[in-house]
């Protein structure tokens, strides 16, 4: 008999707003969430803290973010585009002051969280901002300086019709690789987003992966499709799956 698929269903983007707050705790009371990530410099972050401690069954991780709000340390405001952040720090080329910069304002989120008495359990990042050069080198920086050892990889799992070319995902394997062995860190074996990962089940089956971690955006209008899925089930057989919290994954799961 196969051996249950190890699932954390992550929700992204916790204290973005009321709405976002309301809809992941609401899947958190369900069941259908296991994990979340917070946005320290979110609006909604102090509501949002205020109320981790009712889902003691889940966990809580940090969404690293330089690319929506305002920064939260004196480093950050060197990353603004008009006085915000903005995804144009993605290409930055990964210059000593840059990664100083973006290393100092994930600290000061880090730091905001903790003074909220969030646990941390894992990191990731808004708009994948960790899978880039500098954000790379900062999050190893940080994971140092915190002793944070749980991260989510690059995305690895993909429905056949979105498969990136040979070189990229090349680049996105060697970059796991360096995730898990730069500062040893612990990573699901797959990461993809909740709707891709139903698609593979009904076009496919199971994929072969030992432990995956799917992204879901409760409460988001441009995600509604994923909040469906996970109202209404995205699989049928839950025998064949494992749903844990980022703090019940061990060290070798990958």
């Amino acid at each position: 008999m196969r051996k249950p698929v190890t699932i954390i269903v992550n929700a992204d983007d916790l204290g973005m707003s009321r709405c976002v707050n309301d809809a992941i705790f609401t899947m958190m009371g369900r069941g259908k969430v296991t994990s979340a990530t917070i946005l320290a410099n979110a609006p909604e972050v102090r509501e949002a803290c205020g109320k981790l401690s009712l889902f003691p069954q889940c966990s809580f991780g940090v969404h690293l973010n330089v690319t929506e709000y305002e920064p939260l340390s004196r480093s950050g405001a060197q990353l603004l585009d008009n006085g915000r952040f903005s995804r144009k720090i993605a290409a930055a080329k990964p210059s000593e002051r840059v990664v100083r910069a973006v290393y100092e304002e994930f600290c000061a989120q880090v730091d905001r969280l903790i003074s909220f008495g969030v646990p941390i359990s894992h990191i990731d990042s808004h708009h994948h901002i960790h899978t880039t050069p500098a954000g790379f080198l900062a999050l190893k920086a940080l994971q140092r300086r915190y002793g944070i050892r749980r991260v989510r990889l690059s995305k690895n799992l993909y429905a056949p019709a979105d498969r990136p070319g040979m070189a990229r995902l090349w680049g996105k394997h060697a970059y796991n690789a360096a995730l898990r062995n730069v500062y040893r860190t612990t990573t699901t074996a797959g990461f993809t987003e909740l709707r891709t990962y139903a698609r593979l089940l009904s076009e496919q089956g199971i994929p072969a992966m030992p432990s995956v971690e799917l992204m879901t955006h409760p409460g988001a209008d441009r995600y509604s499709d994923e909040t469906n899925l996970l109202e209404n089930g995205w699989t049928g057989d839950w025998s064949a799956f494992r749903l844990i919290s980022y703090a019940a994954l061990e060290a070798g799961s990958s």
